[in-house]
């Protein structure tokens, strides 16, 4: 069969598009030096009651309609600017409201890109026709700033093998950060000596600790410590332990809010500068225990980090630092179980070449192998993963991404050994998806990418970037696919 046959057969292409809507906006603090901050609270302040009253239904009639509960968003803001009032003036609700809107901005947060999805089975099945398959879809969303977030889509593959995404709300939610989940006390003293970051003073905050321990209880710990003029406190292991508490943390979006409503927008100070290409995977515990996992890059505008978000149900996530010398670079993939007792990662360690790791723990990644190097004419420049393994009775099915003359990306595909991964045992020796014509305009031109895909009856759906502006789906028979790799 000729190559170009092949590709014509294997790739059919979904006509709904995934576009971004700059109409999709979250609030932000929008709070100046602190000069600025009094200044602009005495202007309000100083206005009448009246002038108040009628500012506030302004801006109002603009906004309430955009968020829901934005009363709450302003007293919010309010409180973050109201230490910096001083003297002892009573200050109205309405007052209080207008001051936190003029500290509130509005951010749109894929006004300039959604792409690189990952795609993954819904946690509730129920209610569906047989045939049917209920999935979560997770984007990489790009506003102002090239600021990146993860937000979510739904949708149902249907029997007949055509797609349904669910409307998109025209809400967007922010989760409430939860100080008061616990904190694995071994666990933490552990990421700390990974880190180098252990000393005299970090033993003495931990000794004050038990082996459970809230953020609140870890702040009124270093706090004791430093007021007493008798311990000898390193700033520095002060400050790395408020980051890595900082960075390891607990969210939580409202249940009774649409999924395409949730947006895990950057919060801690690594990831200031964006959250990327989330990578989704359903997870199979031996005890069959099932949770959702999903690596990604955090990007505070210097260096990058790999983290883990963790959850059962797309509601409450934990987010978790990943650890250890091969815990580097982008585009780490969990396999979906772990193999011979072992968690299993790929990995791009150098940011060229395809890496396999194991580890007895999830949250440390210490040694990397080499899996694969370029060596087709479409990857020379480089390769990487396109999402977690997928389990066929063939073997570990892996798309990968290439990088070719003109800086082009296609999507292929390699086949693992089911016992040991380490092992290549077929490839497509053609790439699976080239940029079409249509696909190549974008921001970043000539593009196609995925960080995930899942199989329903023998059918794999790739979610893709097309050039990293908006984002399609593509399936492909997984018989065929298989009959088109070269076996070694």
């Amino acid at each position: 069969m000729e190559r170009n046959t092949v590709k014509r057969l294997l790739v059919k292409r979904n006509r709904t598009k995934i576009l971004r809507n700059s109409s999709r906006v979250i609030t932000r603090p929008h709070i100046p030096e602190i000069g600025r901050i009094r200044r602009i609270i005495d202007r309000v302040i100083n206005l009448t009651e009246d002038s108040a009253e009628d500012l506030l239904y302004q801006v109002n009639h603009h906004f309430i309609e955009r968020h829901k509960n934005i009363d709450r968003i302003f007293l919010e803001n309010f409180r973050k600017v109201s230490p910096y009032i001083t003297g002892d003036q009573a200050i109205s609700s309405t007052q209080k409201l207008l001051i936190g809107a003029f500290f509130t901005m509005e951010y749109s947060i894929e006004s300039a890109a959604l792409f690189n999805p990952s795609m993954v089975p819904h946690p509730n099945q129920e209610g569906l026709p047989e045939g049917c398959l209920r999935f979560v879809m997770s984007l990489r969303a790009t506003g102002e700033g090239h600021i990146s977030s993860i937000v979510f889509r739904s949708g149902v593959i249907k029997a007949d093998r055509t797609f349904l995404i669910n409307p998109v709300s025209e809400f967007v939610d922010t989760p409430i950060i939860q100080h008061d989940q616990y904190y694995d006390s071994h666990l933490f003293q552990l990421k700390l000596k990974s880190m180098n970051a252990w000393n005299k003073t970090s033993g003495k905050v931990f000794a004050k600790l038990s082996n459970l321990f809230t953020f609140e209880e870890l702040k009124a710990c270093i706090v004791a410590l430093q007021i007493n003029a008798e311990n000898s406190i390193d700033a520095e292991a002060i400050k790395n332990i408020y980051w890595l508490a900082d960075s390891n943390y607990f969210i939580k979006f409202d249940p009774h809010h649409d999924i395409s409503e949730h947006v895990i927008f950057p919060i801690s100070e690594n990831e200031s500068r964006g959250i990327e290409d989330a990578r989704f995977v359903k997870f199979f515990y031996d005890d069959g225990k099932v949770i959702y996992y999903a690596t990604y890059t955090a990007y505070n505008g210097v260096c990058i980090l790999p983290q883990l978000l963790v959850t059962k149900d797309f509601v409450n996530f934990e987010i978790i630092t990943l650890n250890g010398n091969a815990a580097q670079n982008k585009g780490m993939a969990l396999f979906p179980r772990k193999i011979n007792g072992k968690y299993v990662m790929l990995a791009r360690v150098d940011g060229e070449n395809n890496y396999i790791m194991f580890s007895d723990h999830l949250h440390f990644w210490d040694e990397a192998i080499m899996l694969q190097e370029p060596a087709m004419p479409w990857e020379f420049f480089q390769i990487g993963n396109c999402g977690s393994p997928i389990e066929l009775t063939e073997g570990w099915l892996v798309l990968t991404h290439g990088v070719g003359a003109m800086r082009q990306y296609c999507i292929g595909a390699i086949l693992l050994d089911l016992e040991d991964p380490t092992k290549i045992i077929a490839r497509l020796e053609e790439p699976l998806l080239t940029p079409n014509e249509e696909e190549r305009e974008g921001y970043v031109p000539n593009v196609v990418y995925s960080c995930g895909a899942l199989i329903h009856y023998n059918m794999l759906v790739i979610p893709y970037a097309m050039s990293d502006i908006s984002s399609n789906i593509a399936t492909v028979n997984v018989k065929d696919l298989i009959a088109c790799m070269k076996f070694y």
